[in-house]
């Protein structure tokens, strides 16, 4: 899974006028639901794996121990709620970073596919028995890429679903967020399929449709 606005919330940062990654411990929060979703997960006995675009450091905006601390953090809170997280997976790169040893165009960068393909390789994980929850279109595309079943978490803003199509990038579910993806999920590992199609907005044939 992706971890900004599926695990944690987005944060106003008013020095660059952005809402992006929280640079500090202090600023993550879960998402209301988030913890309980991982619980949900582990419970089903699947491996939580965290994949995230983090080019932060890159841009000077935080550093390497920050990004630790608040990775730290993340953990931390979700293992308080009785949830863990197996594993996570930075792509730290950035094709315009300020700092030279993170400019480059990597194959771990979403939408590029390397941190599921890494994360596969490092677990033995089946990716065709696999899924990528994320908010971000690269997500999604990544996920195609990599052969999993894909859950984009989204408010179901119209403009949003015409990038979908525009792109090609059609998630398999469309999803409120972190929590429902884990009732799809459920659904799917269970043979429920009534349960996944009830914790979902639509899947991919309304999303073409809502067009």
């Amino acid at each position: 899974m992706d971890r900004d606005g599926v695990i944690n919330s987005y944060v106003y940062h008013p020095d660059f006028g952005t809402v992006d990654s929280p640079s500090q411990p202090s600023q993550f929060s879960l998402v209301p639901g988030a913890a309980e979703a991982i619980a949900n997960l582990n419970r089903l006995g699947l491996l939580v794996v965290v994949v995230s675009n983090q080019p932060g450091v890159a841009k000077r905006k935080f550093s390497l121990n920050q990004l630790r601390a608040i990775t730290h953090r993340m953990r931390g809170l979700v293992r308080t709620a009785g949830a863990t997280i197996d594993h996570v997976s930075y792509c730290l790169h950035h094709p315009e970073s300020v700092l030279p040893a993170y400019r480059k165009k990597c194959d771990c960068r979403k939408p590029q596919p390397g941190l599921l393909l890494g994360a596969a390789k490092r677990f033995k994980i089946n990716l065709a028995e696999s899924y990528m929850v994320g908010d971000g279109i690269v997500d999604i595309a990544a996920g195609h890429t990599a052969g999993v079943t894909t859950l984009f978490v989204s408010s179901l803003k119209t403009y949003v679903c015409e990038e979908l199509v525009r792109q090609n990038v059609i998630p398999d579910f469309v999803v409120r967020d972190l929590f429902h993806a884990s009732e799809v999920i459920e659904g799917l590992e269970t043979g429920n399929f009534a349960l996944a199609e009830q914790c979902s907005f639509m899947n991919p044939t309304a999303v073409r449709n809502l067009l």
